[in-house]
Formats: C-alpha cells, structure tokens, sequence
C-alpha cells in the first residue's frame, strides 16, 4: 500500500483531487474485509472527492463526503501510515460546514512521516501508478500499460535510459506538454509493438 499511498499523496498535493481517488481504490477494493486499513484509506478517497466537489460548487456533496470521511476516520491516531490526519481533519470539519471554505482556505498539503511528497519525488514504481490514475481519467489507458509493460520490460534488461521509462515520468510530470508526449510516446508504442511483431513473425 506505501507506493499507492505515496502516489496518491503527490497527485493530491499537485491538485489532482478526483485522480487521486483511483491512485488509492485498487488496494482499497484489495484490502477484503479488514476494516482498519480500509476505512483510512476509505477516508481519505472520501477527503479528496470531497475537495473536488467542493471546487467545482457540488455543496451537498461535498458536505456529505466531508462528514463520512470524517467517520471512516474516527479512532486513528494522530499519525497513521506516516500520514498526519491532523489537517485533514480539520479540513473536513470546515468543508461540512461550509464547503465554500476551498474558495478561502487551500487544502492542507499532506506529507507523509513528515516529508512533503511532490510527483517529482516519486520513484518508477510509484510514478506508474500515478500514471495510471490520470490516464484513466485523459482516456490514455492503452497507451500507458504499453509504455509501462515496455519499460518494465527495459528495466529488466537494464536498460534504465529506456525512453518509454522516460516518458512514463514526463507523462505525470509535466501536465502542460501532456499532448506532445502522448503522441511522442503513441510513435514510440507503435514501433516497438511493430519490432516486437517482426520478431515474433520469425518463428511461426
């Protein structure tokens, strides 16, 4: 759960509010019937949709997710899973009562065990993963499992200057040039996947 939860924090901190939500539901929907881990993360899925509600004028919303976030998050201490619930807390306190509070007061940067996490932070493992989240939501999943099974398969071989590793990192990094590096990288996919089909040619 560290790299989902590492991966979700830097989305979150980067004001991916509703991306952040699918970094943390695959171990969430994981994690079965042991409540305790499952209704932190529960809680702070609830936390983030609740700020994303509340940023694009969804009160009720937001309100009613503000409250069950603060549910899911009652008897945790202070710090769980090296994250401070403190400011959380207190977010959600002022986001039930008033979800205009976002137009006021910026969500509070989450850390974790005292490190603020940016995407730049990130290692491969948990890079992918948000990438994974975006593209679910930019329509680039295709695309990305085969830049990321690429890079796997490169990083394997050791070839750590792989280009698709890469651009899986530029990908979730740099927002702002995502269109050029979806079609640089869709370039890149088509060549290798068309080697890779050359070669298999060979045996049959």
């Amino acid at each position: 759960m560290d790299a989902a939860l590492r991966a979700g924090i830097a989305l979150y901190n980067a004001g991916y509010y509703r991306i952040t939500h699918d970094a943390w539901e695959a171990p969430w929907l994981g994690m079965g019937g042991r409540q305790e881990p499952k209704d932190f993360l529960q809680g702070l899925i609830q936390f983030t949709v609740a700020i994303h509600h509340a940023t694009v004028d969804n009160e009720s919303g937001a309100r009613k997710l503000a409250g069950r976030a603060q549910t899911y998050l009652e008897g945790y201490p202070q710090e769980y899973q090296g994250v401070d619930l403190g400011p959380v807390r207190a977010y959600l306190a002022a986001l039930e009562v008033d979800p205009a509070h976002v137009e006021d007061t910026d969500p509070p940067t989450m850390t974790h065990h005292g490190d603020v996490i940016e995407l730049a932070d990130l290692d491969f493992e948990e890079t992918t993963l948000a990438a994974e989240a975006i593209a679910e939501v930019e329509g680039d999943e295709e695309l990305l499992d085969a830049a990321i099974e690429f890079a796997e398969a490169d990083l394997d071989d050791g070839d750590e200057g792989s280009q698709f590793i890469t651009f899986v990192f530029d990908y979730v990094r740099s927002p702002d040039d995502r269109g050029i590096i979806r079609q640089r990288l869709s370039e890149h996919v088509d060549r290798r996947q068309g080697r890779e089909a050359d070669v298999e040619g060979l045996f049959e």
